[in-house]
């Protein structure tokens, strides 16, 4: 009768334990796999979207600063050689139908999109791309526009031009230089990043 007993003891304990155990395993391993599925999947999710802007930012920059480096090293050059009356008239119009849409998107979106990449990854690089370009926005607006707006007063060519031009100019280049500098900081980002996926 105790050997009956002990027999039946151990026999319980035998199952009991290799019920637990695979038990223990089983919901473990289940979690493990729910919860290592769904980190990648969001973590592929923000990181793509996160290169998506930072691309867009950068296109965006370099499309700007091509049209203060083609106003500087070819339009003004060429307005440079014509007459008062002509050189008022030509920047007259330029001023008039620069403020398009297509533009504005690159303009303000260079800006934007530089911010929002920014606090999304909180790269050294970004933040020096959208420090330097709002400078060169500040430039925009509070200097080359006020000049733009002077020169579409009514008053003398010869008069006019000496006021706008030079420093016109000046500022042009200024902020040429500044967004071509921010546009090397995104390209930079750029690579960096890419590096990171790569790695990953």
């Amino acid at each position: 009768m105790v050997d009956m007993t002990r027999n039946w003891t151990n026999t319980g304990t035998r199952t009991d334990g290799r019920t637990s155990g695979t038990s223990g395993t089983s919901g473990t391993s289940g979690t493990a796999g729910t919860s290592g599925t769904a980190g990648t999947s969001g973590t592929a999710g923000t990181s793509g979207t996160a290169g998506a802007v930072l691309g867009a930012a950068t296109v965006a920059m370099g499309l700007i600063a091509g049209t203060f480096y083609v106003f500087a090293c070819a339009v003004m050059p060429a307005l440079a050689r014509s007459g008062d009356r002509t050189y008022v008239e030509v920047m007259r119009n330029i001023n008039e139908v620069i403020q398009n849409p297509v533009f504005f998107v690159s303009f303000l979106g260079a800006l934007a999109l530089t911010a929002v990449s920014a606090w999304q990854l909180r790269s050294r690089w970004v933040y020096a791309a959208l420090i330097t370009y709002a400078a060169a926005f500040l430039i925009t607006v509070a200097v080359n526009v006020p000049l733009n707006d002077a020169l579409a007063r009514p008053g003398n060519p010869r008069t006019l031009r000496d006021h706008f031009e030079t420093p016109w100019l000046t500022w042009n280049i200024t902020r040429a230089l500044l967004c071509t500098a921010a546009t090397a900081f995104l390209t930079r980002a750029l690579v960096v990043w890419g590096r990171g996926q790569r790695a990953a």
